[in-house]
């Protein structure tokens, strides 16, 4: 799989993507239907783009760097035109899960999806520790899937992975299912909202009087230390009997019982993507 079509090349994924394939093996093309999203590309890659027509009859892989409520239908739209054993690389699982992609036996369809840096890493470059996506200076993990096609296309496909994701470490291998348990449901629907209501605590508390900047150093040094100890990253640790006592009183209070089983149960994982593709 040495030709490639980027779709979607003059958005943020699709830029990312593009300057990291720019010093690889790979030959790419690279699509943008927009005029605004064609310049910005060539300002920011010194790259052109070229028709779709072109980047994909000879294309051994496609990826889509397009939202994931257009992938069935961008995907639609061409599927007929690429040839056998052509693998569609996706970003996320939500279109595979939600089933909103094309049906075609011969093509493969694959979902590679970043970690980003990780909380606790050993970053020492400046620029490294400022790059909190990932894919321009800081490692990251990465999580691959393989919805349809033959087993050899996983290795081929995860290597082009972990070209447009680079710098990468750790590549993990997991079903579609499993992907959408990781996203939506455990870094936008648990990850995502714990963020936003952590930013409320620290606005609740400066309005009741704590100077802003104060509550936020402080929450967010105890959460370095609190996760750590959560994830076993600090050696021994453990949370003091007055932090222990403050859970168990907080937690019926702030959490549902049954929550969990409201995030993650098959069905409700199913439903989200469905919304996100809608």
């Amino acid at each position: 799989m040495n030709k490639i079509a980027l779709i979607g090349a003059g958005g943020k994924m699709g830029l990312r993507l593009a300057t990291n394939l720019k010093e690889t093996k790979y030959e790419v093309s690279h699509v943008e239907i927009s005029p605004e999203g064609q310049e910005r590309f060539k300002q920011e890659t010194g790259l052109s783009c070229v028709p779709r027509e072109q980047a994909i009859t000879a294309a051994d892989a496609v990826i889509l760097a397009v939202p994931d409520r257009l992938i069935g239908k961008v995907l639609a739209e061409f599927i007929t035109e690429l040839k056998p054993g052509t693998a569609i690389i996706m970003l996320d699982a939500a279109a595979p899960h939600a089933g909103t992609l094309p049906d075609r036996s011969d093509i493969t369809y694959f979902v590679a999806h970043p970690c980003h840096p990780p909380l606790f890493n050993n970053e020492t470059e400046p620029n490294a520790q400022k790059d909190y996506f990932g894919g321009i200076a800081a490692k990251q993990h990465i999580i691959c899937a393989l919805a349809q096609g033959p087993e050899e296309h996983y290795h081929l496909c995860e290597q082009i992975a972990r070209s447009f994701y680079r710098p990468v470490m750790r590549s993990h291998r997991c079903t579609v299912e499993q992907m959408a348990i990781l996203e939506p449901a455990l870094s936008e629907s648990v990850g995502a909202t714990f963020a936003k209501v952590l930013k409320d605590a620290t606005d609740e508390a400066a309005r009741r009087g704590v100077p802003y900047q104060a509550a936020e150093d402080f929450l967010l040094g105890h959460l370095t230390i609190l996760l750590a100890v959560a994830f076993g990253v600090q050696p021994n640790g453990k949370l003091s009997d007055g932090c222990m006592q403050a859970i168990k009183e907080a937690e019926p209070v702030i959490f549902k019982e049954d929550w969990l089983d409201n995030i993650f149960d098959p069905k409700a994982v199913k439903a989200s993507v469905v919304s996100i593709c809608k």
